[in-house]
């Protein structure tokens, strides 16, 4: 079963096709923003705010978030935590 978070103003993403999340300051990372830009690629859903975190999508596809990389692959982690994956002892703490 596929499990979503939360990329901030109300927008989600599939966990399972997320291949990396990134902060979008490098100069190479601007580069793969714009040339997803040009190619109609990325999927801005920063509302307008500052991009925090580049998310790269298994179909080559990004998608810019106003949310810290690490606010992101926390709830991602969380996600997966309270599924019981990734965890020796299932289930470890409730929201």
């Amino acid at each position: 079963m596929s499990q979503f978070i939360h990329i901030g103003f109300g927008n989600i993403v599939n966990t399972d096709k997320i291949i990396a999340v990134v902060s979008p300051e490098s100069a190479p990372v601007k580069r793969l923003v714009q040339t997803a830009k040009e190619k109609g690629t990325a999927v801005d859903a920063t509302q307008g705010r500052k991009t925090k975190a580049v998310l790269v999508m298994e179909n080559s596809q990004l998608i810019l978030s106003a949310l810290l990389p690490e606010t992101i692959a926390g709830r991602a982690q969380s996600d997966k935590d309270e599924a019981g994956e990734n965890t020796a002892g299932g289930k470890e703490h409730m929201r």
